[in-house]
């Protein structure tokens, strides 16, 4: 097992696990946090502190949820740090297919503008569960795992989430 070794200090075990994981790594921080350098820094920090700690990783739970943890625990606390609002406009925007025209090019970005500014409205736990969920297609068991909570608060925080961003998404058109 990777992790096994990198925890017993291989470290070309460890990068076969950053490149295996970074990307969705990336893709959580970057939808957290709003800013690409600012993911960027959080996931380099999370790899660096899970660098430090591999040691003491029990494979009570798969690797990738242990990185998770660390991510959304680095993203959290970057949000605490910086004053708020915090713009969220880096969803990735539709392409726009063959025969559509210019129109609908620009109301699908008018609607991907809307939808990362009603993100970074929610209450940051919200959005760590809802992107989880949403992008990164985690269960609700491995969400409550790489949040320190209970299935139930993963579920509570998801609703809300998901109802604040249809209440915000209703007013759009």
């Amino acid at each position: 097992m990777l992790a096994t070794r990198a925890g017993e200090g291989d470290e070309h075990a460890f990068t076969i696990l950053m490149r295996r994981h970074s990307r969705p790594l990336l893709g959580l921080a970057l939808h957290t946090l709003g800013n690409a350098q600012d993911a960027e820094d959080a996931v380099q920090d999370a790899f660096i502190s899970a660098w430090r700690r591999l040691p003491e990783f029990r494979h009570a739970c798969a690797f990738s949820t242990w990185m998770y943890r660390i991510t959304v625990n680095r993203c959290l606390n970057s949000l605490r740090r910086r004053p708020p609002p915090v713009p969220l406009n880096t969803v990735a925007e539709p392409t726009a297919g063959a025969g559509s025209s210019p129109a609908q090019a620009a109301e699908d970005d008018a609607l991907a503008d809307a939808l990362a500014e009603a993100l970074g409205n929610l209450e940051p736990r919200q959005r760590v569960c809802w992107v989880l969920r949403e992008l990164q297609g985690l269960s609700y068991e491995q969400i409550a795992h790489v949040t320190g909570t209970s299935e139930q608060t993963v579920r509570g925080r998801l609703y809300r989430a998901r109802r604040s961003l249809k209440e915000m998404m209703a007013s759009w058109r």
